[in-house]
């Protein structure tokens, strides 16, 4: 287990526009002057959180698939988000983890925002992913998972870095400020959160509040309100000697889902 280097974009996202959000994000990324590991995108970030699936969907061999396909192989890394796709006669709110040789892996998001009858159009998922990366184990999820803690438990030291890829709103930041540095705490695991900024289609704005927050509550990275591309390093150390020092993992209730 190195220490990883993770590039989080937080951004302005064009309402419901594909070819526009990819163009930005592509200029954006551009930017990126050093090596690193992994690029995290916001939720939905091809089109914002709509629930017009219908007629912005893809299918998983679709452009924004291509693109991230390139984008992964140009920066010699993973890069991650969410997007709408249409599997079968099913749309899913779907993260996809690209690796830089083109293969990928996804995760369906399991909890559904029904305040915003997200489940009125998307089917959730039902499994976790867990990926490898550089020796840490990753653990994507998507916006309104957060809320679950035992959906993201950490049981027997499953993963050392957890993601939550957002489109949330800045009216609830305070329960994104709040409940990301409790889920790395509870977990003994880093925490990234990456948002979006803005305005979306709906007039809700968005005040970004990405963070990376490490095993111990510390701040790592935080920015607000800004459009930003930021790369810092995750210490393998230090999270083995928070692990090794406060094994209270060890004396956690154990459970499964049915």
């Amino acid at each position: 287990m190195e220490n990883l280097k993770v590039t989080v974009f937080q951004g302005h996202l064009f309402w419901e526009n594909t070819d526009k959000n990819l163009q930005n994000i592509g200029f954006r990324l551009s930017s990126i002057r050093t090596k690193t590991d992994l690029i995290i995108l916001p939720e939905m970030f091809s089109t914002g959180f709509t629930m017009n699936a219908e007629k912005l969907a893809e299918p998983m061999n679709g452009k924004t698939l291509q693109w991230m396909q390139q984008m992964a192989a140009r920066h010699t890394c993973v890069i991650t988000g969410s997007v709408i796709i249409k599997d079968g006669d099913s749309y899913y709110n779907r993260l996809i983890w690209m690796r830089a040789d083109g293969s990928y892996e996804y995760y369906d998001k399991k909890h559904l925002f029904t305040l915003g009858k997200e489940h009125h159009t998307y089917s959730a998922g039902d499994k976790r992913l867990i990926v490898d990366l550089n020796g840490w184990k990753v653990c994507p999820m998507i916006c309104y998972d957060l809320r679950f803690p035992a959906w993201l438990r950490n049981n027997n030291q499953e993963y050392d870095l957890l993601i939550i890829v957002a489109n949330w709103p800045e009216r609830r930041a305070l329960h994104w400020r709040s409940l990301i540095p409790a889920r790395a705490i509870e977990n003994q695991t880093y925490v990234i959160g990456v948002n979006r900024v803005g305005h979306d289609g709906n007039e809700v704005y968005h005040s970004g509040d990405s963070t990376c927050i490490d095993p111990n509550g510390n701040v790592i990275y935080y920015k607000r309100d800004e459009e930003d591309v930021y790369t810092f390093t995750l210490n393998a150390e230090e999270l083995i000697k928070t692990r090794r020092a406060l094994p209270f993992l060890n004396d956690a209730d154990h459970f499964t889902f049915n």
